[in-house]
């Protein structure tokens, strides 16, 4: 029988984090219920236990079709939560007035048309500029933490950080299909992004394509790492794992 992991050791003594956090982004258990209707799996019970086994935020990227999570998901989700609730998505009008009406720690916005898959891009914050500033203000007005969605380009970091915002999210796919080649080039681009970043007073986030076996060198070198979301390969792990457990071996890869 597989040996469950003691939950205890997501923080230190006195309740710090240790490592950069981890976000489950719940986003493909949302997907397994709407394959048979009904309510299972429970979205509330899933991110209950999530936090409970040590996670230390809870994301959902809500998309117009609803596909996965709903929008009444994240208002539901939004009444339960202790940790950090990150909220994902493009910034339609719909969008906009559900992160008012609901307030949550974090919201990261991403640049996906209606029909993405995923999220495949960072923002263009050269181009998007005016756009991104009359957004972040809308949304710093309900008290959330802005973080936008970027690739390992340091030409963004100014803009973004012009925008308002007060984190960026770097899209690290590129990272994790480099990793097995050259870890050292892959993360290149991403260290050069994060010290740019860093410089210019913003906090550091990464997501996409993160998992046990990219994620310990990612959080040892990229300086300034605070937080990773992570949903589609933590939930296939815990396929094979268990939840409990698999949140906790995600932990032990952020410990640095």
């Amino acid at each position: 029988m597989l040996e469950i992991i003691s939950t205890k050791n997501a923080f230190d003594n006195h309740g710090i984090a240790l490592g950069p956090t981890l976000s489950v982004n719940l986003n493909k258990i949302a997907t397994l219920r709407n394959a048979r209707g009904g309510n299972n799996p429970d979205i509330l019970l899933v991110a209950r236990d999530c936090e409970r086994f040590g996670a230390q935020g809870i994301t959902v990227h809500p998309r117009p079709d609803g596909r996965h999570i709903r929008h009444d998901d994240v208002v539901e989700l939004s009444k339960i939560i202790g940790t950090e609730f990150n909220i994902e998505g493009y910034p339609t009008e719909e969008f906009l007035q559900l992160i008012e009406k609901i307030n949550p720690a974090q919201v990261t916005l991403v640049p996906d048309p209606p029909d993405a898959l995923t999220s495949n891009a960072g923002w263009n914050t050269l181009q998007e500029k005016d756009f991104l500033c009359d957004v972040v203000a809308r949304i710093k007005a309900s008290h959330a933490r802005v973080s936008l969605f970027l690739n390992p380009d340091p030409r963004m970091v100014e803009a973004a950080a012009l925008s308002g915002a007060s984190r960026i999210e770097l899209y690290t796919e590129a990272y994790a299909k480099g990793f097995y080649s050259d870890p050292v080039v892959a993360l290149k681009p991403y260290i050069e992004t994060a010290n740019m970043a860093l410089q210019a007073g913003l906090g550091i986030n990464a997501g996409h394509d993160l998992n046990l076996e990219n994620l310990n060198y990612l959080a040892k070198n990229l300086n300034g790492l605070q937080e990773v979301s992570i949903g589609h390969a933590l939930i296939c792990d815990a396929l094979y794992f268990g939840l409990q457990n698999t949140i906790q071996m995600y932990l032990k890869q952020l410990k640095q």
